[in-house]
Formats: C-alpha cells, structure tokens, sequence
C-alpha cells in the first residue's frame, strides 16, 4: 500500500503581546476562517456602499419630489390668485353689465315716452295738413297775392275732404260758388272749401269734423275746388302748409 499523506490544515498564529507587562497571548485562526472574516468585510463593504448609494439617491429624489410640491404649492397659490382676480373682474363686469342695461332700458323708456309725445302732439296737431281731395285731383294754379288760395280739379265720385280736426262755421254758397264750407280749427287756423260746380253735400253748419270726413261728393266732371287756408284770418300759401306737415 501506497503511504497515504495526510493533508495538513493551514492556520496562522496570532501573537498579542500586552504593552504594560509584556505578557502574551497567542490564537491560532485557520486559514478558512480568516477567508470568512475577509468575505464578511467585502460583505459588509459592499452592504454599506450600496446603502450609502440607496440612501444619498433615495434623499435626492426625496430633495426633487420636495422641490416639485414647493412649485407645485406655489403654482397652486399662483393659480388662485388668479381666480380670485378673475372673479373680482367678473364682478366688476356683471356690475358694469347691470350698469349698462339699467342705462339702455332707461334710454327705451325715455324713447318710448318721447315717441308717445310725439304722436300725442301729432294726434292733436291743430294744422290742417291733410290734402283737401281724395280723388285724382290735379293742382291747377298756385297760391299769390292776387288769388290767396290754391285751385284744384277734381272728377266725378271724388271727395272734397277736412285737411283737419275742427267744426263746421258756415255752410253756404254765392254767385260765384255752388257751395262754401268753412272749417275752423285750433290754433286760430280756418279752412275754406269753394266749389265752383254742384256737388252733393255731405256735411252741415256746426257739425264736428276730423281729419278725412267727406265734405262734398264731386257729380261731375272738370269740377273745380278753390281751396284756402287762414291763419289768424290771413290766408298763407297751403302748399306750405301741406308741405310742412304731410
């Protein structure tokens, strides 16, 4: 048989010496052991490195997410003043809105009542304004010094007509004219309608009349109307008149 060689376990010796009395004391520590303790170094090394890392990334981002909620407060704060300024203005705006439709209602009023006025001014209009004729009546001669009145031709079925509102003062006729109808109205205006031709009457002395009521019915032909307008008792152009008010 072959000599079987035992193999040796390698250890280190230890020496500590004591530094007051100088004593000894020797440990001895395998070699696998010390291989132990270098690994649990290296372990603890590796562990407390990694820690390390773990611990500085995990505070730098703890440092950013505290970074991001400070701006995040701040834009939050930023975002409500603005919404406290925007429903300032939108008060603002209601009031200046209220403001304006208070103004434009009261402007529509006062319009209305100025256009009430108005037509219950023309409503009462005291100048006889209307055209003497409702027919196809055609101006013959003007209004001049001379012949202080208007001439007028009018055809059969044609109505002489009020210009205005007003009573009747005289009803009547002369050598000249089959019939004179005198209307007074307010204002110190009078109206005179002379025609030269028959016609049939329609109306009568103190009779009330408004603007349009038929005075005379025209039965024939190339009948002529003088028509004249006083104020005052002196006569004015009626044209003017006519002009002015319609």
């Amino acid at each position: 048989m072959k000599n079987q060689r035992h193999k040796r376990k390698e250890s280190f010796s230890v020496l500590l010496i004591s530094n007051t009395d100088r004593s000894s004391r020797q440990f001895q520590i395998s070699y696998f052991t010390i291989r132990l303790l270098i690994f649990l170094l290296v372990f603890i090394c590796v562990a407390t490195g990694c820690m390390t890392y773990f611990t500085i990334t995990g505070y730098k981002k703890q440092k950013a997410v505290q970074t991001q909620l400070a701006s995040l407060e701040q834009l939050n704060q930023q975002l409500e003043a603005d919404k406290a300024a925007l429903m300032q203005d939108k008060l603002v705006l209601s009031t200046e809105n209220s403001s304006l439709s208070q103004q434009v209602e009261a402007l529509h009023t006062k319009e209305a009542e100025e256009a009430s006025e108005s037509e219950s001014e023309e409503e009462t209009e005291p100048v006889p304004s209307r055209y003497p004729s409702d027919g196809a009546g055609v101006l013959k001669s003007t209004y001049s010094e001379e012949q202080p009145y208007i001439a007028i031709s009018a055809y059969t079925d044609g109505n002489i007509v009020a210009a205005g509102d007003g009573t009747v003062i005289a009803v009547g006729s002369d050598d000249t004219y089959h019939h004179i109808i005198e209307v007074e109205h307010e204002g110190g205006y009078k109206t005179r309608y002379l025609c030269h031709q028959e016609a049939e009457l329609k109306t009568e002395e103190g009779a009330q009349v408004q603007s349009g009521d038929v005075l005379l019915t025209i039965k024939t032909d190339d009948s002529q109307l003088d028509y004249q307008v006083l104020l005052n008792d002196e006569p004015l152009d009626p044209l003017s008149v006519i002009d002015a008010k319609g």
